[in-house]
């Protein structure tokens, strides 16, 4: 076994990877760039070397730094992780003639499933199911307009050095096709340097089951089995669950076998993931086939260890080291069920815009090993940390296990409201909606869960009025209290000789006016009155305790909650079982409006690079219009006109770097 490894990576699978060589006693050097010199993962491993610049060009893939402090520090191996250098052959190949180990599969392996079009040649000839496409070498588009209309629409341009579901487009038809087909090459280039694609046939209805494969350098091979990763947007994934809802013995055999064959037609050895695309049929008949291989471990890896009870990162360091795989085929065994969710740093209902700004508040579920069944959260940040756009804006994964999905699902649920995030927008809740929406909750699932959903998934505020205002006006009320101390003479409780002291509060709640009155009776005896507009919605006694944990028990008439606080300058950010919400107290003094909102305005959503104007000065345009590309967080967003109008000017060029909220163009908005 290794003595010390490098960890080639960042965030949470650099700790994640440092917690398991700490465990079996192997040291561990982190590698940093600028930002994330405080970084978690920094302060996770034995030995820290800055290697570069925040962005990743200048740090994560400057492999000939990276190799310098493997021998500076003397590190024996190379573990990549995922993303940045993970599935980079010349990486691997460089790691090995400075005489490092790399940990994961030969270069050779790499560079045979790497390119998307030359692997489905391969698993054809392995014989391992393919999708009806194009993987041809010839780019011409033209040519491939042609093949697209020979497969059939809808069709799917798919980046051939791609994955994380970049660089990929689903076209529904031969009009759009030139458009999605530039677009996808234009991200193709910025994400992997290689704008070749390939085009296959879009299955409807389709699912998305992967296949965990393990091979070592004796010729040893084993699946430990599948998982489901159908729910998705922008074909990443979201949710993942291990094993896949309905998946028959015969099949999950068939699947395992398929992708040892295609482990075994490039000589893998380490951990690898082959990706099937699932057709459904009526009548529950599910065909499938190979999408890609992934020649690294996978974010949601987790899941495989909880049903398994293996830890992947282990057998990834005895592998690499020489030794045979810890277990044979007919040894692993699937012990109930596990879901993954991914908590990232973006706005749902904003066509999960990617966010960044600074985790004030990061509160976690409690966390129980998996002997014990229950939770697990691999992150790589901590409260105070911040998300920059430098780099994926995946917070944390929340891990559940249970005897069944339906006790794994109702953990998950749990945990997710005990995710208090504070500082930026997240998809905390949106995970909520999906977890309790008809669909995940029956398992029929496919990769159109979302779209499918969305009428109970965007847009949602389960706290309601009533619970959000109360627990503000009551967080309120004892912070005052406890500012003021014990002196009669300061207090602020409305106690009056003669009458009732009525105390008025306004608020912002998702764009609309609300207003409430706090009636004082006595010493903490409280009527709450609150108003929609004018029109009230809630009236009764209210009480309140503050637990030890800093929650608030409430009671205004006959409804009891549960619920906790956070004040963040007039932002109240209110979580409680049912969900989350915020609401603002309004200044009355303050001025209203957003310069975000002024007609005219078209502002950059955050920090990043314009790619593209669709316009000029002068044009006119139409509402829900493209006007302009950016590219920020390694995915590419498209700016659309706010309403009918005419084109004033372009204050960017293509290429330029903007912050967030910078004005990208005027539009002369239509009366």
């Amino acid at each position: 076994m290794f003595q010390k490894i490098l960890i080639a990576n960042r965030g949470e699978i650099a700790c994640r990877v440092a917690a398991t060589a700490r465990r079996m006693g192997v040291k561990t050097v982190a590698v940093y760039s600028d930002a994330d010199a405080q970084a978690k993962h920094v302060a996770a491993c034995d030995e820290a070397v800055y290697i570069g610049g925040s962005a990743p060009k200048d740090s994560y893939l400057r492999w000939e730094r990276i190799i310098e402090a493997a021998k500076a520090t003397g590190a024996q191996a190379v573990h990549p992780g995922y993303g940045f250098l993970s599935e980079n052959d010349d990486f691997a190949t460089a790691c090995a003639e400075a005489g490092l180990v790399f940990i994961g599969p030969p270069p050779s392996a790499i560079l045979a499933m790497g390119l998307k079009a030359e692997s489905k040649q391969l698993m054809e000839k392995a014989g391992v199911p393919l999708v009806p496409g194009y993987h041809g070498s010839d780019q011409d588009a033209a040519m491939l307009a042609r093949e697209a209309d020979r497969i059939g629409y809808p069709v799917l341009i798919k980046a051939s050095a791609g994955g994380g579901g970049k660089g990929m487009r689903a076209v529904e038809s031969a009009d759009k096709f030139a458009e999605a087909l530039a677009s996808c090459k234009r991200e193709a280039i910025n994400s992997f340097g290689d704008d070749a694609v390939l085009i296959e046939k879009y299955v409807q209805r389709p699912r998305h089951i992967e296949i965990q494969v393990f091979g070592d350098a004796h010729g040893n091979y084993v699946y430990l089995f599948e998982r489901d990763c159908s729910v998705q947007r922008r074909h990443q994934k979201v949710l993942e669950e291990a094993p896949a809802p309905g998946m028959t013995e015969a099949m999950r055999q068939e699947m395992g076998e398929a992708a040892v064959a295609a482990a075994r037609a490039v000589n893998y050895v380490g951990a690898g993931t082959v990706e099937f695309i699932v057709e459904q049929r009526d009548g529950g008949e599910m065909n499938f086939f190979f999408m890609e291989m992934n020649t690294r471990l996978q974010v949601e890896h987790p899941v495989t260890e909880a049903i398994t009870g293996e830890d992947l990162v282990e057998w990834q360091l005895r592998v690499a080291s020489g030794e045979k795989l810890p277990k044979q085929q007919d040894e692993l065994k699937i012990i109930g069920h596990a879901i993954e969710a991914r908590i990232c740093a973006e706005n749902p209902d904003n066509n999960f815009l990617p966010a960044t700004g600074t985790l004030l508040v990061y509160r976690k579920p409690a966390c129980v090993s998996f002997e014990r069944g229950d939770v697990r959260v691999d992150d790589g940040v901590r409260e105070g940390d911040a998300i920059s756009p430098f780099y994926d804006p995946m917070i944390a994964k929340l891990i559940v296990h249970g005897d069944t999905r339906e006790q794994a699902l109702a953990r998950l649920d749990a945990a997710l409201a005990q995710t208090q995030i504070v500082g930026l927008s997240t998809n905390v809740q949106f995970l909520r909606h999906v977890v309790r929406s008809d669909s995940f909750a029956q398992a029929n699932l496919d990769t159109a869960l979302i779209q499918r959903e969305e009428a109970v998934l965007f847009k949602q505020e389960p706290v309601g009025i009533p619970l959000a205002v109360a627990s503000v006006v009551a967080n309120e009320v004892l912070r005052e209290q406890q500012a003021q101390g014990t002196d009669p003479f300061s207090q602020r409780d409305g106690w009056r000789s003669l009458g009732c002291y009525q105390r008025p509060f306004d608020f912002d709640y998702a764009g609309r006016p609300v207003s409430a009155s706090l009636s004082y009776l006595g010493p903490n005896q409280y009527v709450l009155n609150v108003l929609d507009g004018a029109q009230q919605i809630a009236t009764g006694p209210l009480r309140f305790e503050q637990q030890a944990d800093g929650s608030l028990q409430l009671q205004l008439g006959e409804q009891r909650a549960r619920a906790r606080v956070d004040m963040q300058s007039e932002v109240a950010h209110v979580f409680t079982p049912v969900g989350a919400t915020r609401l603002s107290l309004i200044d009355p003094l303050a001025h209203a409006g957003d310069a975000h909102s002024e007609g005219g305005r078209l502002t950059a959503p955050m920090p990043g690079k314009v790619v593209s104007f669709a316009v000029k000065a002068g044009d006119a345009v139409s509402k829900g219009q493209a006007l302009a590309v950016m590219e920020a967080m390694k995915m590419e967003h498209t700016i659309a006109a706010p309403a009918d109008g005419v084109v004033a000017e372009l204050l960017y060029a293509p290429g330029d770097q903007v912050t967030e909220g910078a004005e990208l163009l005027k539009l002369e908005v239509a009366a």
